[in-house]
């Protein structure tokens, strides 16, 4: 078994059982969040990714420009422009939910659409990642894990540092 159908099968896992293991965590360890409204505006210079098909020559530095608005303490919406794995240009629009907090790291996924892959003709997908999310002051960082879908998805870790700018 690959590392990718290792990482797939243990994804897959935790979301099914993390509703049992919320309710049998001691309090602090799992926690929902409660979801508030707020308004804050992040942007971001991209992705860095670390694929796990090493050997297919992908493009780890996915530099671009993107936004996020977040809404509520549990969501947020985001949209951007990056050089994809295959060195092309990709445009995403996204919705996180992150109902989840493993002490100061929100967990949830990111649902949107993508376009701009050879494997897809250039056309939009639909791609659903689970998805973590880190916060201080005015700085964040967002943990993507992308799983490998047959020869269509590249799946990675991906990093994504934010910078609040109001």
């Amino acid at each position: 078994m690959t590392f990718q159908q290792i990482s797939s099968k243990l994804i897959l896992v935790s979301l099914i059982t993390m509703p049992a293991v919320t309710a049998a965590e001691p309090a602090g360890f799992v926690s929902f969040v409660e979801s508030r409204p707020i308004s804050e505006i992040w942007l971001n210079p991209g992705f860095y990714s670390y694929h796990f098909q090493r050997s297919k020559g992908l493009n780890d530095n996915n530099i671009g420009l993107g936004g996020e608005y977040r809404y509520s303490t549990t969501g947020s919406i985001s949209l951007g422009v990056y050089q994809n794995s295959d060195r092309l240009t990709s445009r995403y629009v996204g919705w996180y939910w992150q109902p989840l907090a493993v002490g100061s790291v929100r967990v949830g996924a990111v649902v949107g659409l993508i376009d701009g892959y050879h494997t897809w003709s250039g056309d939009w997908f639909i791609a659903a990642i689970p998805a973590a999310s880190i916060e201080y002051k005015n700085i964040g960082a967002n943990l993507l894990l992308i799983p490998s879908y047959q020869n269509k998805i590249y799946g990675s870790v991906t990093f994504q540092l934010r910078i609040r700018v109001f």
